[in-house]
């Protein structure tokens, strides 16, 4: 769609809204299109995609019939849109309600759905529904997707495509192509689950996405109809959990005390029989200044990949499928690190470098415009750059959008009948807004966005409580209409942290400005710490809750796990005035510094979601789909351990001496498992077990 067509559309919308009694084709192709050259046939062919353009953002062109006399008076087809055709509803929120809906905007940070929950709250805001509010102090949490995986998946859901992947059955091992109708998108258990028609079976099917074992093809071509009320969180609720397993593990003396915090006692564990239905290969050979753990474990790919990270330090004994697990992921790392390196040519940088969005679009532009006349309405005299701002596009890019708004308007109008939106101070005001005061409804995205994310908030303490979660989802559910019913295929994580009290007594030690005496599992180094540090605030990926400090041994703004926090207790001082939060959130994992170290990483399509993990700083396409992405690392002592734990999805590109590292470091951990006693089987035998 061009310029041209983004001001037809805005032009043949506004005069559709504004006629009662409907306007016929003819006046419509003089006044609107301007149209003397062109056949009717290829006008016809025209109005009809243009019909088809504005019905798919919502709006319904109606078709008046005006009879004729008699026969000699041929009936009359004129056209219309209704006042109320796709204006979203108004929606009142209380400071709390509106609170808690901001949480819950933000929980998607990096995911396509983020774009979609900032959308959906501009239009909260331009319809004037939002009061102001201040969010829970110092307390973020937030939802980290399943990378690429689930950004097709959602794009499938929504508009009903099939998809085919490549799939690793946790029954059998075998890797196949599977087609699906997905039917919704779900985490349980601390998995994503896709719920589905598996063509090939003909029943439905539970996916684990650890187990994609490539990226997903989108048939755009083909659509289905899902099962009539379908609900992802009733289908995942009897879903049962899997069973506790038991690995017989060999750790390097003295290493990984995390692995060994969580070891179970030997004497709990019948080993012998296999009864737990995990540790039947314990009776490997012990190597030599090891120590044999039993590591208690429920998903196997998940155990897998955190394995996979600690390399030669820990040997999978037994049982073989997690040991195949591991070694799929060595030897799939190993094999891509030694991969010709492609040629790294990044775009020049920009305003926009490092960010990873999809190319803009006139269909963009449009939606942008019919969000923006309302919101300006709503915020009268806002500086141009901050409106700029609050839409996430340049100055340029939003003049070049209110150049075509003041040339629309009614067919034909005299000046009063033309959009008029002023900006010669930089302060923007529109005085005629031709009654395009309210935005339009929110799309299947957007109402997905924000209910899964007040849902994922149910439980969180200190927000669950009280009525305001579940007034503004009521709200938000009358305000969606049908695209709210769609929302249920579409289910987050619980965000309730695992440890409540740890993250109490951060948070009283954020409100009351006290520091905090922790020890630490650092995994870079392998070792606990002690730290003195001034908590900034707390955010989440799921249900793991991070602490943002200013640590005083680092002198610098560090992130650390609850999870890996041994002991957590005010010592009696209050916090310096060394460190301050970033501004605004979501806060991000990774603060960048001077001396960080930049990598070059190569992603294939179904890793490509590190990028926006890792805020990559740029990015660029390589031929067959893979992609560079320029990543900042603190320290690069965990970049082999990342290039595990990712098998074949990740690897180092450059520096040339940090990629040679890597290999090393992946072939030592190889080399373990051959020496271990119990040599791997050759990958064509493991991929035929089971």
């Amino acid at each position: 769609m061009s310029a041209s067509r983004t001001e037809r559309l805005l032009n043949l919308l506004i005069a559709l809204l504004n006629t009662t009694y409907g306007l016929r084709r003819g006046e419509l192709r003089r006044k609107v299109y301007h149209d003397t050259t062109s056949s009717e046939a290829a006008f016809g062919r025209m109005f009809e995609r243009d019909k088809d353009e504005l019905r798919r953002f919502g709006f319904e062109v109606e078709t008046v019939m005006d009879k004729g006399w008699g026969s000699d008076d041929p009936a009359t087809t004129r056209y219309r849109i209704g006042k109320e055709s796709n204006r979203l509803p108004d929606v009142s929120l209380t400071p709390e309600e509106s609170a808690v809906l901001m949480l819950a905007a933000q929980l998607w940070e990096q995911a396509a759905l983020g774009s979609a929950a900032r959308n959906a709250v501009r239009k909260l805001q331009a319809a004037g529904g939002l009061a102001d509010a201040e969010l829970p102090a110092g307390v973020q949490p937030r939802i980290r997707p399943a990378g690429q995986v689930f950004e097709d998946l959602v794009t499938a859901v929504h508009a009903q495509h099939p998809v085919a992947f490549a799939y690793r059955a946790g029954s059998t091992g075998r890797e196949e192509l599977r087609t699906v109708e997905p039917w919704g998108l779900g985490s349980r258990f601390g998995q994503w689950y896709l719920i589905g028609y598996d063509r090939s079976r003909k029943d439905k099917r539970f996916f684990r996405l650890s187990r994609f074992t490539s990226a997903v093809t989108v048939l755009e071509q083909e659509t289905f109809t899902p099962p009539p009320a379908f609900n992802v969180r009733d289908q995942l609720a009897a879903l049962p959990e899997l069973p506790v397993r038991h690995a017989a593990v060999d750790v390097a003396a003295g290493s990984l005390p995390g692995l060994r915090r969580h070891a179970a006692d030997p004497g709990a564990v019948d080993t012998a029989t296999g009864a737990d239905g995990g540790a039947d290969d314990g009776g490997a050979a012990q190597r030599e200044g090891y120590d044999r753990l039993l590591v208690p474990y429920r998903d196997e790919e998940t155990f897998a990949a955190e394995l996979a990270a600690y390399g030669a330090k820990a040997v999978v004994a037994g049982p073989a499928p997690l040991r195949d697990a591991v070694l799929r992921r060595l030897e799939a790392a190993a094999e891509f690190s030694a991969a010709p390196v492609p040629a790294v040519d990044f775009a020049p940088a920009g305003p926009q470098a490092g960010k990873r969005t999809r190319k803009r679009t006139s269909e963009d532009q449009l939606k942008r415009m019919l969000q923006l006349i309302p919101f300006l309405v709503h915020n009268q005299g806002l500086h141009i750059s901050e409106v700029a701002d609050r839409f996430g596009v340049t100055r340029k890019v939003l003049e070049e959008d209110l150049q075509i708004l003041i040339c629309s308007g009614l067919p034909e109008g005299y000046p009063d009948d033309l959009l008029d939106i002023r900006w010669d101070d930089d302060h923007v005001f529109i005085i005629q807004d031709l009654d395009l005061t309210r935005p339009v409804r929110f799309t299947v995205d957007e109402a997905c966005a924000l209910l899964t994310g007040l849902e994922a908030l149910n439980g969180l303490p200190g927000i669950a409580e009280g009525g305001a979660l579940e007034s503004v989802t009521l709200k938000l559910m009358a305000a969606a209409g049908e695209e709210g019913l769609k929302a249920a295929a579409l289910s987050g994580p619980e965000v309730t942290p695992q440890d409540s009290a740890a993250l109490e007594t951060a948070r009283e030690a954020i409100r009351s400005g006290s520091q905090l005496h922790l020890q630490y599992l650092a995994p870079q180094r392998d070792a606990f710490s002690e730290r003195d540090v001034d908590p900034l605030r707390l955010y989440s990926l799921d249900s793991t809750w991070y602490l943002e400090a200013y640590c005083h041994s680092a002198e610098a703004v560090r992130n650390f796990r609850l999870d890996r926090i041994q002991d957590l207790r005010p010592n009696g001082r209050p916090v310096s005035a060394a460190g301050a939060p970033a501004d605004g959130f979501p806060v991000k994992l990774f603060t960048p510094n001077d001396d960080d170290a930049v990598v070059i990483l190569e992603l294939t399509p179904r890793g490509a979601g590190l990028a926006d993990e890792y805020y990559a700083e740029r990015t660029a396409p390589l031929p067959g789909g893979n992609l560079l992405a320029e990543v900042r690392f603190g320290s690069t002592d965990w970049v082999p351990m990342l290039m595990a734990r990712h098998g074949g999805d990740a690897r180092v590109v450059a520096p040339a001496g940090l990629a040679a590292d890597v290999a090393h470091w992946l072939a030592a951990a190889l080399e373990s498992y051959g020496a271990a006693g119990n040599p791997p089987a050759p990958a064509h035998q493991r991929r035929q077990r089971g």
